[in-house]
């Protein structure tokens, strides 16, 4: 059998290692019925024989010790909690172990913000990660040398896999079972759990925050004023001269100080207004357009796509409060 191996650690998502848990076993529980063997032996592993989660409200009794896991095919970093760096100090002695299933052979995939502790292996460094994107300021912080893509909904780097925030994990999971177990299996599994297998993208999810944890106050200043004056047409070079700098120093210093180039912050503060009028009211989308500072129909549709992963329309006809009514 395939061994499936849930790390049960300190300051982690109870939701997130019953969903995988449930997921395999369910996998398992369709072969049974078709009087086939099961296909995945799963099992909770942790350096404790009881792990508190929530503060007590939860607790869990691991499989195994992690010390005594021999083989593991796939090992799932379960959604850490809300103090992540706290959860990353107090599960240090896990990250060499982790280097180490890895490199003899291991799977490892991380569920939402678990990605911060795969990350602090160093094994993504230079590599695609998915991660909850309201970790996004923090996770750049921490890990500039990983390529970060926050729009994807999963990735699989060589045998290291990240997912999107919250339950878009889902959909890591049913790429797994596909790939371990057929597409037919992942398909059932998806109608048994109502998940989307379609989604391949979080973005238009994305609430833009903005990027404003650096110490560099001439673009703090210029990420203000953008925020103030979004319905504005505003150059780059009028940005520059209020810092004062030249536009090749501002620019350098606005894209490693925010991650965006400063005509990607403006677009990006710009979509983000339009789709709070579209979520809530029924103003036409060419009123929207104006009101935030775009003249060309084909331009706001295609910066709005680019960002959202949707049509100002279909944007509006999904989340728009009274939509369904």
């Amino acid at each position: 059998m395939f061994q499936v191996t849930i790390l049960a650690l300190e300051g982690i998502n109870i939701g997130s290692i019953e969903n995988p848990r449930r997921a395999f076993l369910s996998v398992n529980e369709s072969l049974k019925a078709q009087q086939k063997p099961p296909l995945f032996k799963v099992q909770l592993a942790g350096f404790k024989t009881s792990v508190f989660i929530d503060n007590g409200l939860y607790t869990i009794h691991p499989d195994v010790l992690i010390k005594n896991v021999k083989k593991a095919g796939l090992i799932i970093i379960p959604a850490l909690s809300n103090d992540i760096s706290k959860s990353i100090k107090d599960n240090q002695e896990v990250l060499p172990w982790l280097v180490n299933k890895y490199k003899t052979g291991s799977e490892i995939a991380s569920l939402c913000v678990g990605a911060f502790l795969l990350a602090a292996t160093g094994l993504l460094d230079g590599r695609e990660c998915s991660t909850h994107w309201r970790a996004e300021n923090d996770f750049r912080r921490l890990f500039p040398k990983v390529n970060l893509v926050t729009h994807k909904i999963m990735t699989d780097e060589k045998g290291l896999y990240t997912s999107g925030g919250a339950f878009s994990s889902a959909n890591l999971i049913l790429y797994l079972i596909e790939k371990y177990a057929g597409r037919e299996m992942a398909v059932y599994c998806a109608k048994v759990f109502q998940v989307d297998m379609s989604r391949n993208t979080q973005s238009q999810f994305i609430i833009f925050q903005g990027q404003k944890s650096h110490e560099d106050e001439c673009v703090k200043k210029a990420q203000l004023f953008i925020e103030k004056n979004y319905s504005e047409k505003i150059s780059v070079d009028q940005l520059a001269s209020m810092a004062p700098l030249g536009r090749r120093s501002f620019e350098r210093r606005f894209k490693k100080a925010t991650d965006n180039s400063a005509v990607e912050y403006m677009q990006r503060v710009k979509i983000e207004v339009a789709k709070k009028s579209l979520e809530t009211s029924l103003v036409n989308v060419n009123q929207v357009m104006y009101e935030v500072g775009y003249n060309d129909p084909k331009s706001f549709r295609d910066t709005f796509r680019k960002i959202t992963g949707l049509s100002p329309l279909q944007y509006r006809n999904k989340y728009y409060r009274d939509a369904q009514s």
